[in-house]
């Protein structure tokens, strides 16, 4: 879980937009979140890593990246940085890359979501990607297991309190 420390001592005291995730009591396994620190302090971005219990590794990594973060510039074919940090975790270092991706479009609450499924050369890996109106761009993870329009009702902004240093 390298990618969860923080490699800095400008770290900054939480993310100034709100987090859309599941609730951690929503999962039957445990919870890791990670800021992802710019030099100077500010929050380019949030993850929160599930993992199942019995110690049988990530399930699932959920990003939340603002705009200008660092983190969302791919190139293309690259895959996006949650699948990268999944398959780190994993440690899974064959090269995988963007396959196709195709536009599906979800209701979550009364919004209309444009989801992005990203297929990957890697087929245990699912992943997809949708920009909220605030210009965040969340992108969920998953290790095989399919990513099914049900699980978008699962997610809700968290607390900012979770991501406040103590």
């Amino acid at each position: 879980m390298s990618f969860l420390r923080r490699r800095s001592a400008a770290t900054p005291t939480g993310p100034d937009f709100d987090v859309l995730a599941m609730d951690p009591g929503d999962w039957p396994g445990d919870l890791g979140a990670g800021l992802l620190p710019a030099p100077d302090g500010s929050c380019q971005g949030v993850f929160l890593r599930y993992d199942l219990f019995g110690g049988r590794g990530p399930a699932m990594i959920i990003g939340n990246l603002p705009e200008g973060s660092p983190a969302r510039d791919v190139a293309d074919g690259q895959v996006p940085f949650e699948v990268a940090q999944l398959l780190a975790a994993l440690d899974n270092d064959e090269p995988v890359h963007v396959v196709e991706t195709e536009d599906t479009p979800v209701m979550h609450d009364d919004n209309l979501l444009i989801v992005r499924r990203v297929k990957c050369s890697e087929s245990r890996v699912s992943c997809a990607q949708f920009d909220r109106s605030d210009g965040v761009l969340v992108t969920i993870a998953s290790w095989d297991r399919p990513i099914t329009d049900e699980l978008y009702q699962l997610l809700k902004p968290l607390p900012a309190e979770l991501f406040q240093q103590g």
